[in-house]
């Protein structure tokens, strides 16, 4: 990050903290809020708007129906290789639980898309619904 501001400061330590796990905004706010800090909504938008175009947070944009969510990647797992970067997640269509899959074994399906279909497929939107474990 170029300059560094207050909020960023607390959102990159809260973040860095959860690596591999997914949150929204409305986590992060919860956070500040139970921590007695007033951070608004829009400063946090903002705050993981520059994150993400900075490499250090991934944004998930599942379907209309859930929030955006995010992960923060480590510096040593950001990378600029398209094949290291496609991810697989499930929701649940009961309760709404999204799982992030890491998975090698599904790393095939872009690169079969992209040969045999000429088809490539978007790594930030890639979801399988069904029902997770709670809800079987």
């Amino acid at each position: 990050m170029k300059y560094k501001t207050k909020h960023q400061a607390e959102l990159m330590k809260y973040i860095e903290n959860i690596p591999g796990v997914h949150f929204t905004v409305k986590d992060i706010v919860e956070h500040f809020q139970k921590d007695g800090k007033n951070v608004g909504t829009t400063t946090v938008y903002r705050q993981l708007d520059k994150l993400v175009d900075e490499g250090i947070v991934k944004k998930y944009v599942f379907d209309g129906n859930s929030p955006a969510c995010f992960e923060y990647v480590p510096k040593e797992l950001q990378c600029d290789d398209e094949a290291h970067n496609v991810q697989f997640h499930c929701k649940c269509e009961k309760c709404g639980v999204i799982i992030h899959l890491h998975c090698e074994d599904l790393s095939f399906i872009a690169t079969h898309l992209l040969e045999h279909h000429s088809f490539m497929l978007n790594p930030m939107r890639t979801v399988f619904y069904g029902l997770c474990e709670n809800c079987r």
